[in-house]
């Protein structure tokens, strides 16, 4: 039996993927479309892990004119099989490629600097031009410079600009220009204060490369979002934007079913299908299912070792997830109760906005749920067309991600409380001295300020609790502690002396009039499990039992008579 292929996990660069003979999902005929799509500069915006910097080596790999030919990277993918008309042009052109992932830096300076990095590695690339009789004597002093990264600052507006004009004048080719995750430097720019910088830089180098570039064939960009207004992309005549939303282009990023069975099958995990459907899938690229491939690769690398290993979340280990911080931080009581909305099965609805400015991320009315749609944290299930305006019902795609958005949430509520410490004294104070109406004042107060997520209500509320009294000095808390016949949900108590013990006992009401029965019913489990047997063998001065409910962002608390 032939050994199987080896999951190209981690690998970008497509010629290393066939000539280590990887499993390769062949998206080969996006070679075609770009050749059949006329329009001189194409943007394509993709989450994040979704095969554009694949897809742009592949490309590069394609057309690039090479002392070795990569004709043969080609031979089995569909590509070969769509004849001469476009097979001709394969290794025909000088190519410009460069990935601006680098520029990833907290600081002007920094990114100014790994720009002039990235432009002095692609002019090494290309140094055999240098000896050609095609350029003056000025062109080669000037390459020379960018190579040696010894060209004044301003001259890096035109650096990809004269490297074309350089690359058409030695090999009388026009030249493919391709640009990898263009927007990374303008998001760390835009996080670190320095935005304004950032855009001029990129806007002068795109623009002279880009708009009026006699030496340019076409060119191919790829970011997360289309950023437009900051007049990166003004003047250009003949540029397309092919997003999440757009019909063309849409099953190129990520795996199809069909693809994600056929590797299934390969693997031998048929019988996992559902499991890796429910975790992965859910993507709709305008009207195209499709599965997240960073998450498959991976999720099939570990089930080849254990087919019945568990689906697990990988996607969301690949980024600090910045912008739902964000969202959370900066949300008001609305944003909020849409993420409640969200975390609970439903949809919200959102008008599209396929041009922003990072300001208006949180600044413009769904600007965040944009955000999050091209970004890949939600999917469109219905658009409606109303008057001028485009308006999306959104959903969170699958599991993974409903996973991402519940770990950021309980990490932010824990900070939340963390750095409200303050804040929660009075509620403290409250429980200490007994006064139950001052507690379910603060507590409700609390849960109004707060998300939810009721499809794990009891963990939640538990949490919930725990975080707002775990941090007080002089007292310890402590969850599901073994006390009498059982586990109380929780306990403080002081910890330099035999003060005060408190017991809590939470409970889940089902409608908002049954919070005062489900109150009793705790302090009647709280007697039943003589949970307070320890506190008065141990000769506690006080001791609190608390039978607190919860429905929703209501809660009723109720003392037990001493």
């Amino acid at each position: 039996m032939a050994e199987l292929k080896a999951l190209p996990i981690g690998i970008e660069d497509f010629k290393e993927i066939i000539d280590e003979n990887c499993y390769f999902v062949d998206k080969s005929l996006l070679i075609k479309d770009v050749l059949d799509d006329k329009a001189k500069v194409k943007l394509f915006t993709r989450p994040r892990r979704f095969g554009k910097t694949l897809n742009m080596k592949m490309i590069q790999r394609f057309f690039e004119k090479t002392a070795e030919s990569n004709a043969c990277l080609f031979d089995n993918l569909a590509i070969s099989k769509t004849g001469e008309k476009y097979m001709n042009k394969q290794g025909q052109y000088p190519v410009i490629f460069l990935s601006l992932k680098k520029l990833a830096c907290d600081s002007y300076e920094a990114s100014f600097k790994a720009f002039k990095e990235i432009i002095s590695r692609e002019y090494r690339r290309h140094k055999e031009i240098i000896d050609t009789t095609e350029l003056t004597k000025k062109e080669k002093e000037l390459f020379l410079n960018f190579m040696n990264e010894e060209a004044d600052d301003l001259s890096y507006t035109s650096s990809i600009k004269f490297l074309s004009d350089c690359l058409f004048h030695a090999y009388n080719q026009n030249v493919i220009i391709l640009i990898d995750e263009y927007d990374v430097p303008l998001d760390y720019a835009f996080n670190n204060s320095f935005y304004g910088k950032m855009v001029s830089l990129i806007r002068s180098a795109f623009g002279d490369a880009l708009k009026t570039n006699d030496s340019l064939e076409f060119a191919c960009l790829t970011g997360c979002l289309r950023i437009s207004k900051e007049s990166i992309f003004t003047g250009l005549n003949n540029f397309n934007v092919y997003s999440v939303v757009s019909p063309n282009f849409s099953t190129y990023f990520g795996f199809s079913e069909s693809e994600v069975q056929e590797m299934m099958e390969y693997y031998n995990l048929s019988h996992r299908m559902d499991s890796v459907k429910e975790w992965y899938d859910g993507y709709l690229f305008y009207k195209s299912e499709i599965y997240n491939p960073l998450s498959v690769e991976q999720f099939l690398s570990d089930a080849r070792a254990d087919s019945e290993f568990m689906c697990k979340a990988y996607w969301g280990n690949t980024s600090s997830n910045t912008i739902i911080h964000e969202l959370l931080k900066k949300g008001n009581s609305d944003t909020k109760d849409k993420v409640e909305t969200l975390m609970n099965g439903g949809s919200i609805k959102a008008e599209l906005h396929e041009e922003m400015v990072y300001s208006d991320v949180m600044n413009k009315t769904d600007g965040i749920w944009n955000m999050l749609l091209f970004t890949g944290y939600l999917k469109p299930v219905k658009t409606e067309h109303i008057d001028e305006s485009t308006v999306l019902d959104l959903v969170i795609p699958n599991r993974e991600v409903k996973s991402i958005y519940r770990n950021i949430i309980r990490n932010w509520f824990e900070n939340e409380v963390a750095a409200t410490n303050k804040g929660t004294t009075e509620l403290f104070t409250a429980l200490i001295s007994g006064d139950t109406l001052k507690l379910q004042y603060e507590l409700n107060r609390i849960l109004k300020s707060s998300i939810s997520f009721f499809d794990e209500k009891e963990l939640f509320y538990h949490g919930f609790m725990t975080a707002l009294l775990a941090s007080h000095e002089n007292y310890l808390t402590k969850s599901n502690r073994e006390n009498g016949n059982g586990r109380s949900d929780i306990t403080v108590v002081s910890d330099d002396g035999f003060d005060v013990a408190v017991i809590i006992e939470l409970k889940l009401a089902d409608s908002f009039g049954n919070l005062e029965n489900k109150c009793r019913e705790a302090l009647s489990q709280i007697e039943r499990s003589n949970y307070a047997m320890e506190f008065e063998m141990r000769k506690y001065k006080k001791i609190l039992k608390y039978g607190i409910s919860f429905f929703k962002k209501d809660c009723q608390v109720m003392l037990a008579n001493s």
